[in-house]
């Protein structure tokens, strides 16, 4: 069978490049098809592999006559024109659950991380303090957890908190099936009744700055906020206004506006953990994800059914 030809068009490690190429030509660019020089050959291009921040819009699509097949490198897919996809006669798949336990793991460790104020401690230790960092922090037990987004991730965030002695809310467009979990009607209905809020939703435009100054400001002086979603969903500029005037306790975030460039107002605040927007980056799930991909890859290569098809 004929070799053909894909495109990596976000970083990915060099396993997933050495499994990639061993049954096609790939051409790597981290940075976006945009990124391609002017001798990239786009008539010759199978299929893309993107994620859901990246994505894939109408004009890339066009601009590739020869597109099969998008493979979504996780479960987002947001910014991947599906529409345009399926206009075009495009086959788009995603990878869900493939990192469902990691998110949720790293999920709570950011709300470990925060309430119990790991990292500044750490570095405040080891620069010679004691006594006056051995005050009472919040801890998760007996606390009230908001989840904003009741998906598969999001029920796996709540089943930790539930094993940590969390009490569980969610907000969600409808009710989820087959949860006992209460269910209140918006996100500063579930900041007013949450001591950590997590967000767990989809990004996209219908989610942009869902968490903004009147859902913080419920969320009060001890409330903290975790992001595992994406960084669109809370308005940063009313984040940082909270954090530094004290409207919340703090913050742990693994996404952020404008990534890779943290906002300098973050960067200074001792309230807010924060990470490379990594939650979902283990071994185990790399593997999934890699297996999930090349099932896909192959599976339209020989015409056989698509895990997880979107379009």
């Amino acid at each position: 069978m004929a070799r053909k030809t894909i495109v990596v068009s976000i970083p990915v490690s060099e396993k997933c490049l050495s499994r990639l190429s061993s049954g096609y030509d790939v051409i790597t660019l981290p940075n976006g098809l945009g990124s391609g020089s002017p001798e990239l050959e786009r008539s010759a291009i199978w299929a893309v592999v993107t994620n859901g921040s990246t994505g894939l819009s109408q004009a890339d699509m066009a601009r590739l006559p020869g597109l099969n097949l998008v493979c979504s490198y996780g479960a987002g897919y947001e910014n991947i024109d599906l529409e345009a996809a399926r206009q075009q006669g495009v086959s788009v798949t995603h990878a869900p659950n493939t990192n469902m336990q990691t998110v949720a793991d790293h999920a709570l460790a950011l709300m470990l991380a925060v309430s119990r104020d790991i990292c500044a401690r750490d570095r405040a230790l080891r620069a010679g303090a004691w006594a006056a960092i051995r005050s009472p922090r919040p801890t998760l037990s007996g606390s009230r957890l908001g989840m904003i987004g009741l998906g598969n991730i999001g029920q796996a965030i709540a089943r930790r908190g539930e094993a940590f002695g969390m009490t569980v809310t969610y907000t969600a467009p409808e009710d989820m099936p087959g949860v006992v979990w209460p269910r209140v009607p918006d996100a500063v209905a579930l900041a007013a009744v949450s001591d950590f809020l997590v967000v767990a939703c989809p990004g996209g435009p219908a989610t942009r700055h869902l968490v903004n100054r009147q859902v913080l400001d419920a969320l009060g002086q001890s409330g903290f906020l975790v992001n595992i979603s994406r960084g669109m969903v809370v308005d940063t500029d009313a984040l940082v206004s909270a954090l530094q005037r004290g409207d919340i306790a703090g913050a742990g975030l693994d996404v952020f506006e404008g990534e890779p460039d943290l906002p300098a107002a973050l960067s200074g605040l001792d309230n807010v953990v924060l990470t490379p927007h990594m939650a979902g980056r283990s071994p185990a799930a790399e593997e999934a994800q890699i297996s999930v991909l090349l099932h896909n890859l192959d599976a339209a290569r020989e015409g056989r059914p698509l895990t997880a098809q979107l379009a």
